[in-house]
């Protein structure tokens, strides 16, 4: 087993969550804007890309350096070990990215790095001519920040926050990521209810299930980093075996999703179907303004619509007042809502306990949390 400086890589405000799924891995970690880094063998990158249900991905860092000029961008790519990842026929694109570099060209660095990993290749299987790239997928970034080039491979393909299970969507859907993070900074358990009451293609009421009964995100699909030799299969099929073990499909769960879309609850049902929850939740079409329950100590949480289109905004703030009316008889219940509308305290008339800076996308929100009542100790 090798030993790799992985990256798990977060939305600006979820490094703190991604550190702590991370460290209940068992991997020591630092934080940094946007990216957590720790050292993991090839059980480590599989994993984490099964389990990390907050992170965007999970790359290796093949190197980091100062670079100043292109040459010195040339010359210390092609220093790196290369061929301790990339066989013969790999396919590498290079992608890049430069903020606050002498090197602004991102796509100058992308070639660079490319030519520079090719030379090195080259040399290694003793080649004179270029590289079919008929094999295994490993996607290369340069990422240069204040003049240090990062230098990462993907393991993961598609971005972790593509579980394999949405069937269909609605117009802005909520980041499986995001949806998960919103669940995890809640202060639910698996047994109690909980409710998202503008549920769209019911993302966060599957992410709520996926982690009530601990199933790790990541089961229903398939990483880059299984393609390639060096990863043995074995890994995977431990990893994934594990996670099998770890699932607790006997955990009764009671998640409501609602929606004033009719069409979006059957989109949730069938997006739910696939992630391989069945029926276990529970969809129906209802405003929110007629949500009320008998049951006590449970959890909504909400990602509403925010008004950011000028014509909605009267709806929307309206939307809001009637959300705090039908939501004021729940004292016992604990409410997170997530929008970018900075009047909404006054609209939903209550001031929140504590409210948290996120980004949806590009959008900067607050997640306003309402705290309810404890419940009361029981003693055995």
């Amino acid at each position: 087993m090798g030993k790799y400086q992985l990256i798990a890589t977060a939305a600006m405000g979820l490094e703190s969550l991604v550190a702590k799924e991370v460290r209940a891995l068992g991997y020591e970690c630092e934080v940094e804007n946007g990216k957590v880094i720790y050292t993991g063998d090839e059980t480590a990158i599989a994993r984490s890309n099964l389990w990390l249900r907050t992170a965007d991905r999970v790359k290796i860092r093949v190197g980091e350096f100062k670079a100043l000029t292109f040459d010195e961008l040339f010359e210390k790519t092609k220093g790196l070990p290369w061929e301790k990842f990339l066989p013969e026929n790999a396919e590498f694109p290079v992608i890049g990215k430069s903020v606050k570099s002498t090197l602004f060209s991102v796509s100058d660095c992308q070639a660079i790095v490319k030519k520079a990993v090719v030379e090195r290749l080259k040399k290694h299987y003793n080649r004179s001519t270029w590289f079919e790239e008929n094999g295994a997928f490993y996607r290369i970034e340069v990422a240069l920040l204040k003049d240090i080039a990062t230098i990462t491979i993907d393991t993961s393909g598609q971005g972790l926050h593509k579980r394999g299970y949405r069937v269909d969507q609605g117009e802005a859907p909520l980041k499986e990521t995001l949806a998960a993070a919103l669940v995890m900074l809640t202060n639910w358990k698996a047994d109690h209810p909980f409710m998202d009451p503008f549920c769209g293609s019911g993302t966060i009421p599957i992410e709520a299930a996926l982690i009530g009964q601990n199933i790790a995100p990541g089961f229903n699909r398939e990483f880059a980093s299984e393609g390639w030799d060096w990863m043995p299969g074995k890994v995977w099929d431990d990893a994934r075996t594990e996670a099998e073990d770890l699932a607790n499909y006997d955990q009764p769960l009671d998640i409501l999703g609602t929606d004033i879309d009719h069409r979006m609850v059957k989109i949730a049902q069938e997006n739910s179907f696939e992630a391989g929850l069945g029926d276990l939740i529970k969809f129906k079409q209802m405003q929110v303004r007629d949500i009320s329950t008998p049951k006590e100590y449970g959890v909504i949480v909400g990602n509403p619509p925010y008004g950011e289109r000028i014509g909605d905004k009267p709806e929307v703030e309206h939307m809001y007042k009637e959300m705090g009316q039908a939501f004021s008889k729940l004292d016992t219940w604990s409410i997170y809502i997530l929008t970018s509308n900075e009047e909404f305290e006054q609209f939903y008339g209550r001031r929140a306990t504590k409210k948290r800076k996120l980004f949806n996308g590009f959008i900067r929100t607050d997640l306003y949390q309402y705290w309810g009542k404890k419940p009361p100790r029981t003693f055995e």
